[in-house]
């Protein structure tokens, strides 16, 4: 077996967590799979995994190693592309990440479209609300909300989108609009504690800040449940735009405080640097950038 295969079949294991998911994926045997990974340990001199019963995980070198198993992996497939050409068709799967809820209603439609127009490419999707990093996870492709601290991935801007406060009209038929961003002290608050929540709401008033602590009676762990107890006309809530646009929309959901809210935030369609970027990943960015770019939730 070449260092190359036995390196694939190491990313894979570690990817898996276990040797006979990646002998599944792989289309292996499990003794091969442990063959190989035996092979590559012998060669390196060092232990990659810690194997009990009950699990397998890297060991310190694994770690390091894993890290530089991926770079080489992706070396070589850009070798191959440059070698095939660079108007060759896509092929081989794509590894994307994104928020959530953003993955449920702008990606998956997105990508199902993009599967259709190239069916040598296949796709595999970690829909998180964290922030992962593409090469220790294996990602071609991210979409991030909110500003960017320096990296080596490569940004595509494609939109904006705004934290909203937001109500039932049947809540705020009886409980009354807040005017002023203090006056949901004595509203019935719903408080999400998805990644990047926070515990006080931001407002802004004349481009300074407004930060409002919020005692809320109901925290929820996901934005789809703080979307459906506010359907519900239980409460005021806030997220990004693009979770309640469709309820925005169609009047199920109305904002409130719009004059004070924070300015908009930006959506980056994120990939890896490189020396060239495989037909893949530049054929998916670029669809992807086209179809959100056109999007009204992300005007």
């Amino acid at each position: 077996m070449d260092r190359f295969h036995a390196i694939q079949v190491f990313v894979k294991v570690a990817d898996r967590g276990g040797f006979a998911a990646a002998a599944r994926d792989l289309a292996m045997s499990p003794p091969a799979v442990t063959r190989a990974v035996a092979m590559l340990e012998d060669r390196l001199g060092t232990r990659l995994f810690v194997r009990t019963t009950r699990s397998v995980r890297l060991t310190e070198s694994g770690e390091r190693f894993l890290h530089d198993g991926r770079q080489i992996l992706l070396d070589l497939e850009e070798a191959e592309e440059a070698a095939i050409g660079s108007h060759a068709a896509p092929r081989g799967e794509l590894r994307i990440t994104a928020p959530a809820l953003f993955g449920r209603m702008f990606v998956t439609p997105i990508l199902g479209e993009f599967l259709d127009r190239y069916p040598m490419v296949g796709a595999q999707t970690l829909y998180v609300d964290r922030v992962v990093n593409l090469m220790d996870e294996g990602l071609d492709v991210a979409i991030r909300i909110g500003d960017l601290p320096d990296s080596s991935t490569v940004a595509v801007r494609t939109g904006t989108v705004r934290r909203v406060a937001f109500a039932s009209p049947e809540y705020l038929r009886r409980h009354g609009q807040p005017q002023y961003p203090d006056e949901l002290a004595g509203h019935q608050l719903i408080q999400p504690l998805a990644f990047g929540a926070s515990r006080d709401w931001e407002f802004q008033e004349n481009g300074s800040r407004l930060s409002i602590p919020v005692d809320a009676r109901v925290a929820m762990n996901t934005n789809d449940a703080v979307i459906e107890l506010a359907l519900g006309g239980w409460g005021i809530s806030r997220l990004l735009s693009y979770q309640v646009a469709p309820y925005l929309a169609d009047g199920r959901l109305q904002v409130v405080l719009s004059g004070f809210e924070t300015p908009p935030v930006p959506v980056n369609v994120l990939h890896q640097e490189g020396r060239m970027v495989s037909a893949k990943i530049r054929s998916f960015v670029d669809f992807m950038v086209e179809r959100l770019r056109v999007d009204p939730a992300l005007k």
